[in-house]
């Protein structure tokens, strides 16, 4: 099978090597000419994973009709920042009904919508998108260390064929229905693998980790539910799973920036001009605001790393003591659980209101209810 895809970069340069191993035929997109001829060449990607050499089955180019031509299948890899502009520059170069995978993380800063609403939008025909994501360093995918991932789509038809298409010895993904929690729970753990890279960074150890992740993990179910998602989907590998291996592996490039560089006092500016590569965390600190004022939802962890973010950036150089990062950090409440709750006993009322005692919908209502206060003591 022919696929097509659409990044370079670190991951996307590691699944185009997946689905050549699965043994499709693989056009990838490069950013710049000087890229995909390197890697037409020499078979080696020589701004990403430029140790690995590549199969042959991988050819690629900087034009997005040539990549787009003849593909079966196409896979999105590119910063999430960009997702919009690579959907509308795909729009009229694939067909309506060929199946298309994501795998960026983010929120659309603007609208608040996630990489697959944004390309719902753009390309129609929702049920042959799907999202994939979990704990799956591009580092270790490249030396085919087994590994695992989810892929979600609203239609299962897609979803076993996403499944299908990366079906490796060494790769494998199960199936989901909740697109949703999936594309948040990958939003949300690059935040809190910052908040953890910072705390190493100022010299706490693996109790402060451990409890960065764990009331992580509380934010973002109480954020997945609200959305419409499924709280046990922050349980799977697109939400614990990835949230344990982005905090604490060395590959984590979100870890990475809050332990060497804002413990250090320097900005995203300096990690992207040293690194070349983009840290999703910083972007979603900002674009998770916007949905917890739409949804109502406390996200305090969110909230203090945007502001330290923010601090940093407006006063470049200064360097946190430990006293003023427990300070913003520790400082933290926790009301919003019981806000939370507020908000559903007064759901769980107004639908009880509105149902016929004892009937199906009101014994219903009380359930689901009791299941989402059940999920904010997680």
């Amino acid at each position: 099978m022919r696929v097509a895809v659409i990044g370079a970069g670190s991951w996307g340069t590691a699944l185009a090597l997946v689905l050549a191993e699965a043994g499709h035929e693989v056009m990838l997109w490069a950013r710049t000419a000087e890229v995909a001829r390197a890697i037409n060449a020499e078979h080696r990607n020589p701004r990403y994973l430029s140790d690995y050499r590549l199969p042959s089955a991988i050819c690629a180019t900087a034009d997005y009709a040539e990549a787009a031509d003849g593909a079966e299948a196409v896979v999105i890899v590119t910063p999430s920042a960009a997702l919009r502009s690579v959907a509308r520059d795909l729009a009229a170069l694939i067909a309506p009904y060929t199946p298309v995978v994501i795998c960026s993380k983010g929120v659309e800063e603007q609208t608040g919508l996630l990489p697959i609403d944004t390309f719902a939008a753009e390309l129609g025909n929702a049920d042959r998108l799907a999202v994939l994501s979990g704990p799956t360093h591009a580092e270790e995918v490249i030396c085919r260390k087994p590994s695992a991932a989810v892929v979600a789509s609203s239609s299962e038809t897609t979803a076993l064929f996403f499944r299908d298409l990366f079906a490796t010895r060494f790769f494998r993904t199960y199936t989901s229905d909740d697109p949703v929690g999936v594309e948040l729970c990958a939003a949300f753990k690059n935040v809190i693998a910052i908040a953890v890279g910072i705390s190493y960074g100022m010299g706490f150890g693996d109790n402060t980790a451990a409890l960065l992740i764990t009331r992580g993990l509380a934010e973002m179910s109480r954020m997945v539910v609200a959305a419409g998602g499924e709280a046990l989907t922050c349980m799977g590998l697109g939400g614990a799973g990835d949230m344990v291996v982005t905090c604490m592996s060395q590959h984590s490039r979100n870890r990475r920036f809050g332990e060497q560089y804002v413990a250090r006092g320097l900005t995203l500016d300096d990690f992207t001009a040293q690194t070349h590569m983009v840290v999703e965390g910083a972007i979603a600190c900002k674009t998770l605001r916007t949905l917890e004022e739409r949804y109502g939802v406390e996200l305090p962890l969110t909230r203090k790393e945007f502001d330290l973010l923010r601090i940093l950036l407006e006063h470049k150089g200064r360097v946190l003591t430990r006293e003023q990062l427990l300070e913003r950090v520790w400082g933290v409440s926790f009301v919003g659980e019981t806000r939370t709750v507020d908000m559903h006993v007064k759901t769980l009322r107004k639908k009880l209101a509105a149902a016929a005692p004892g009937s199906e919908e009101a014994i219903g209502t009380v359930r689901g209810v009791g299941y989402r206060m059940r999920e904010i003591a997680l």
